[in-house]
């Protein structure tokens, strides 16, 4: 009971989470890329998914955009057997560690159930892929040398990352006892247009901006390989077509940076001073360093990151800045009593 993806001139794709962060990127990327493929979004519009994300494809033909959450089940079979898609993307989750921290149960209820539901859903209606796109913090911190690489052992320290972790297990089950064709990437942390300003560098650009305290967690050295969001989508559209199913792909950027490097170098690019800069009490299970060995995805597969982080990051300022139209929409008032929550009082 082994299928595969067909090598079809017309590839139908369903994304999962395309009016996120990552998602929309790479429906973007996609679209513009596969002129002859298409592509339905599914998304259930949570805080962090916006339409206007991908307002650029939304009168494209070759893009249908379906509201619906991935936990639900009939909707889910239902639009899986009337658009027949090739192969499933999927980015549809709860990405935010501070939000895991204080209401873990989402985190289970979309990352690991809706996972399930969705290959479920996959293994009824013979998709030929199945990809799930996945984070470097499933396997857990890194001491100061080593990099993590796909047989690295999985120590999630956060709901969220243990979310994604149990997600990632259900895909590999799926791939080993009913021979779904599954696919796995882990990437590291993503930046550039278009994500949601909770995260460290649009949170910052916004911040400093408007001459506001940058809330630094602990003493800031804690390291992250950072990954310009075009790249990774490349890499997801590599390991779709050339991946071999079964196999997971560990996407990195080759670039560690410590926060308070980070917020330096968005503080220099906008002529802010140093002093913005605000220690708050870290986060609970912070992880100290993540570190991405990409070699498998370069070699097996020939995929290269093209941009450096110094013209990466300047693009990424530079669009935030130029779209502060976007910023404000998105800015509601639940996300700001979330902030206020998390950083008021520090």
């Amino acid at each position: 009971m082994h299928w595969q993806l067909e090598k079809v001139e017309l590839m139908k794709i369903l994304v999962t989470g395309g009016c996120g962060f990552i998602g929309a990127n790479f429906i973007k990327y996609y679209l513009a890329t596969h002129a002859q493929d298409t592509v339905i979004n599914l998304d259930a519009l949570t805080y962090a998914g916006n339409l206007e994300n991908l307002s650029l494809v939304q009168d494209d033909p070759r893009y249908t955009f379906v509201k619906a959450d991935i936990g639900d089940a009939p909707t889910v079979n239902r639009l899986l057997e009337s658009h027949a898609p090739d192969a499933v993307v999927n980015f549809a989750a709860e990405s935010h560690v501070d939000r895991s921290v204080t209401d873990p149960e989402i985190f289970v209820r979309t990352n690991v159930l809706g996972t399930h539901v969705l290959l479920e859903a996959a293994l009824r209606h013979k998709i030929g892929r199945f990809l799930q796109v996945s984070t470097d913090e499933v396997y857990g911190s890194l001491g100061a040398t080593g990099l993590f690489s796909e047989a690295t052992p999985l120590a999630p320290n956060s709901p969220y990352s243990a979310s994604k972790t149990a997600a990632d297990m259900f895909v590999r089950a799926y791939s080993h006892t009913f021979e779904l064709p599954t696919l796995i990437t882990r990437c590291s942390n993503n930046y550039g247009p278009y994500q949601f300003p909770e995260k460290l560098i649009p949170l910052f650009i916004l911040n400093a901006h408007g001459d506001k305290a940058l809330p630094l967690y602990g003493d800031g050295l804690n390291v992250r390989d950072w990954l310009y969001v075009e790249d990774h989508c490349s890499a997801i559209d590599t390991v779709l077509h050339k991946g071999t199913p079964g196999e997971v792909y560990n996407v990195g950027g080759n670039c560690e940076r410590t926060n308070r490097q980070i917020t330096e170098t968005i503080l220099k690019i906008l002529g802010k001073p140093d002093s913005l800069i605000q220690y708050v009490t870290d986060r609970p299970g912070h992880d100290r360093r993540y570190a991405i060995d990409n070699t498998k995805i370069r070699k097996e597969l020939g995929w290269e990151p093209q941009h450096t982080f110094e013209t990466a990051i300047e693009k990424t300022v530079h669009w935030y800045l130029e779209n502060t139209d976007w910023l404000q929409r998105v800015l509601s008032e639940e996300y700001r009593d979330y902030y206020e929550k998390q950083y008021g009082g520090r």
